[in-house]
């Protein structure tokens, strides 16, 4: 069956209390089947420059600079196992994306069935080798700004360590938010004609507006579709306006799940549901009803 995944990521805003309150909104209200966050071990990803340069866009910084700004989005350990056992509570699925060798070690080390590698970090080799040869879960890779070189060198990297058939492989645009010429859903397609049968699965990661766009994913043959969550599309920071708010998430979920049901072939010639219809309303000869 499809998975959806909620992308809380950052926009929980470094608050615990919302946080937990995210999982549970996309638990109860959304019924998502994952809620995902982000790990990043910012002095380990950032340059000293990077970390100490202001945010590129001020009214969305939460500090100063933007190592300041990265820091206050950041939840620690302790707090990750905190949200994990809180997405146990509420009956939905735990994740996280992890951006750097450090966090994938921490990370790892809660042992959630899946983890996830951003676009950002799908060619840091370290990272996945030692998830490869360490960490037993399923691992997603998304693949924005990615060429199909890369995604090549990506599937048969994980060949070489024999977990391609743990890695799950995201058709994805990096932009928060795409508009709807830029989502490009037809590499699903070529990704499911390319690698369907040398990996666990196709999936789709999007960023742009309404929820249409990963119904077609799902009839193309996405088998998890993930979309970032925020409680208020207003709130400050990158994510929020390209995110979907409770009910948008509701009725995405809603919507995955009956058309999955909807691409069924039928059991039988003539379904039970029919059978009435077909016995009251269908033309037959003469001789077809002697017979």
């Amino acid at each position: 069956m499809v998975q959806v995944i909620a992308e809380i990521g950052c926009n929980h805003k470094g608050d615990m209390d919302i946080a937990k309150e995210m999982i549970s909104v996309a638990a109860r209200v959304c019924k998502a089947d994952v809620a995902k966050f982000q790990k990043r071990n910012n002095p380990e990803l950032l340059t000293a420059a990077q970390y100490d340069a202001p945010h590129p866009v001020v009214s969305n910084a939460y500090g100063e600079t933007y190592g300041a700004h990265r820091e206050a989005l950041e939840l620690s350990i302790d707090e990750h196992q905190e949200l994990l056992a809180h997405c146990q509570s509420e009956n939905i699925e735990y994740s996280t994306s992890v951006w750097d060798l450090t966090s994938a070690k921490q990370m790892a080390a809660i042992n959630p069935r899946l983890l996830k590698i951003p676009s950002a970090t799908n060619l840091h080799w370290n990272l996945q080798e030692w998830l490869c040869r360490n960490y037993a879960g399923e691992i997603h890779v998304s693949t924005g700004m990615t060429t199909k070189k890369e995604i090549k060198e990506i599937v048969s990297f994980y060949e070489r360590f024999d977990r391609a058939g743990d890695l799950v492989i995201y058709s994805c645009t990096s932009g928060y938010p795409v508009a709807f010429e830029e989502i490009c859903l037809g590499e699903i397609t070529r990704l499911r004609e390319l690698y369907e049968d040398r990996i666990k699965a196709i999936a789709f990661s999007g960023h742009h507006l309404g929820i249409a766009a990963d119904v077609a994913a799902l009839a193309l043959g996405a088998q998890y579709v993930e979309r970032h969550f925020t409680l208020d599309r207003t709130w400050k920071g990158t994510d929020h306006a390209a995110s979907l708010e409770p009910d948008g998430l509701r009725r995405l979920v809603r919507d995955l799940k009956n058309v999955e049901l909807a691409l069924e072939r039928k059991s039988a010639d003539i379904l039970p549901v029919e059978q009435a219809q077909r016995d009251k309303l269908k033309w037959r000869s003469a001789e077809s009803q002697a017979a």
